[in-house]
């Protein structure tokens, strides 16, 4: 990542990146999977945003993603020894791994759900713009409008929401899979999996 020469190098952009953010700013950009869209959790009118974006019922929840499990474990309750076990093979990775919430996760991310997604993609684009953003955790859907197919690239993107969102980032050579996170439930010393995706679960 350190060799990844992209725009938010440049400090001023950065500050005014940070800035729309904070005043409900939503953004798009590439994963490891496919292309996201993202806003600060802790800021309801930009997850409000993402929803009326995708036309996304709201009782399907958002997930958070850091380039960092550290950022996310705040986040959520402590996690049994699986989920720990799944996140030291699979992280940086396409798991998204649900289990209990944290009080620091709002209502409005889960809908009303008591478990949150928390996943870390191996992206080197993705982690960067991590490492530059207040908090370094988004809240986080897919980059496409809802029932229809995940964007798997920039131009896909653009055309999908980029008229609806504040900033469609460049992948800068980081492209993604094409495929979706696989999607597991932490239950009392197992998993359940939601969504068989780009990750096969061999423990």
């Amino acid at each position: 990542m350190s060799g990844l020469k992209t725009i938010l190098d440049e400090n001023l952009y950065v500050n005014e990146l940070n800035n729309k953010l904070e005043n409900g700013g939503v953004i798009a950009f590439v994963t490891d999977t496919v292309w996201g869209l993202g806003c600060l959790p802790y800021n309801k009118e930009a997850v409000d945003k993402i929803y009326e974006i995708k036309g996304r019922d709201k009782s399907k929840p958002l997930i958070l993603m850091s380039n960092s499990i550290n950022s996310l474990l705040p986040y959520v309750k402590p996690l049994q020894p699986l989920g720990i076990r799944l996140a030291e093979k699979y992280f940086p990775g396409a798991l998204t791994i649900v289990s209990e919430k944290s009080e620091k996760t709002p209502n409005y991310i889960t809908s009303n759900k008591n478990t949150v997604g928390i996943r870390v993609p191996n992206n080197d684009f993705f982690s960067k713009l991590c490492s530059k953003i207040n908090g370094g955790v988004l809240a986080t859907t897919s980059a496409n409008l809802s029932n229809h197919p995940s964007s798997k690239n920039y131009e896909q993107a653009v055309s999908s929401i980029g008229s609806m969102v504040d900033v469609v980032f460049e992948d800068y050579g980081c492209k993604c899979l094409g495929l979706e996170s696989t999607v597991i439930l932490l239950t009392e010393n197992n998993y359940k999996i939601l969504r068989q995706g780009a990750v096969i679960i061999d423990l």
